[in-house]
């Protein structure tokens, strides 16, 4: 009886002092690069959205394009006790030290949308990014077979950025070949920068006296930039331009006809499909779904890549807006203003008005 008292008093005692039982919530940290660009917010509310119906808490932390930042920070998320690390790296090389510092505490780690070099990576989930390339490309061919293009890569330190000029140039280099098709200009925009891409093309207007028919940014953060230089030029709506990730701005400069394209990727499906993946790995189960296998430099990683969709003013309502992942009355604003009628989508002006180019 006095050792069940003495027991008794000592677990008292204990809960006292905060020595309560261990928390068995599942951890999943998301590293991610930056989040100035609108599309990384959808992918980060989406993927935490998801981890929580799976029963999870999602650590975020972002490292603004610092590569000794994120290494600072998977090391950090690893001493809070995450059983999963989702990154989306600045740098697809320098990031292999987070695969390997991971690996050490057992917390296995799933790339998402860019890939992680020559590492032991245990996932990739992305889009199918050749596949973008290829559809920028093959609208402006079909709409501009001969002429003179800019092309304007995204980061040199992004393999998907590689990824993406492989797509291009398979559908590029035939009529390059030919001589249909002059690149007047091609250049690599640091961290896929809006700004840097302004540069490029207003260096290559001036350098070929403004004679350019079409321009592929991989891009809609790039793409505005590009716009803005054409517009100064009066260019704007008269050189085809492509984009990438359907950034509301982007959507809008469609709407209005600065723009000509973007790629739609369903980051909704995207993020979810990494969430459930983080989640089942944290618990040591199986993966499940149909897999590929995509080189890294040091072996080929199980990966996940999802289908991109061409998406121009002509099919705007029945995918961006259809999905949700923009508002028509956010898309359709400018338009609105000029002409009311213009707002439900059937029905295109000619306007000046164009959208502010993100920076």
């Amino acid at each position: 009886m006095r050792n069940n008292r003495k027991l008794a008093a000592l677990s008292s005692v204990l809960l006292l002092l905060g020595c309560t039982p261990k928390d068995k919530t599942i951890k999943i940290g998301l590293l991610m690069d930056t989040l100035q660009t609108e599309r990384w917010q959808h992918d980060r509310d989406a993927f935490v959205k998801r981890c929580g119906e799976l029963g999870a808490k999602v650590l975020v932390q972002v490292a603004n394009g610092n590569d000794a930042t994120m290494n600072s920070q998977a090391e950090n998320l690893i001493t809070q006790g995450v059983s999963a690390l989702v990154v989306i790296p600045h740098n697809g090389t320098a990031s292999a030290t987070i695969v390997e510092t991971a690996h050490k505490a057992n917390v296995k780690v799933i790339a998402y949308d860019r890939l992680i070099m020559n590492s032991d990576l245990d996932l990739y989930v992305s889009i199918d990014a050749v596949g973008v390339g290829a559809r920028q490309a093959e609208y402006l061919v079909k709409r501009q077979p001969k002429g003179n293009y800019v092309i304007i890569e995204g980061a040199p330190t992004d393999n998907n950025a590689a990824l993406l000029r492989q797509g291009q140039m398979q559908v590029l280099k035939p009529y390059i070949d030919k001589g249909d098709i002059k690149i007047v200009g091609d250049q690599w925009a640091k961290d896929w920068l809006p700004v840097e891409a302004l540069k490029i093309m207003e260096n290559t207007l001036t350098r070929v006296g403004n004679k350019v028919d079409a321009v592929l940014a991989s891009n809609d953060g790039m793409a505005g930039g590009a716009i803005q230089a054409l517009a100064e030029q009066k260019l704007a709506g008269k050189v085809l331009v492509t984009g990438q990730d359907a950034d509301l701005a982007a959507c809008q400069r469609i709407v209005d006809g600065t723009q000509t394209m973007t790629i739609y990727k369903s980051l909704t499906e995207e993020a979810y499909k990494a969430a459930e993946m983080a989640v089942a790995m944290a618990k040591n189960e199986p993966l499940t779904g149909n897999t590929t296998m995509v080189p890294n430099g040091k072996k080929d990683v199980p990966s996940i890549l999802l289908v991109p969709m061409s998406v121009d003013k002509d099919n705007m309502m029945a995918t961006i807006i259809a999905d949700g992942f923009q508002k028509k009355d956010d898309v359709y604003k400018t338009l609105a203003a000029v002409n009311p009628d213009a707002a439900d989508g059937k029905e295109a002006v000619e306007t000046k008005e164009t959208a502010p180019v993100k920076k």
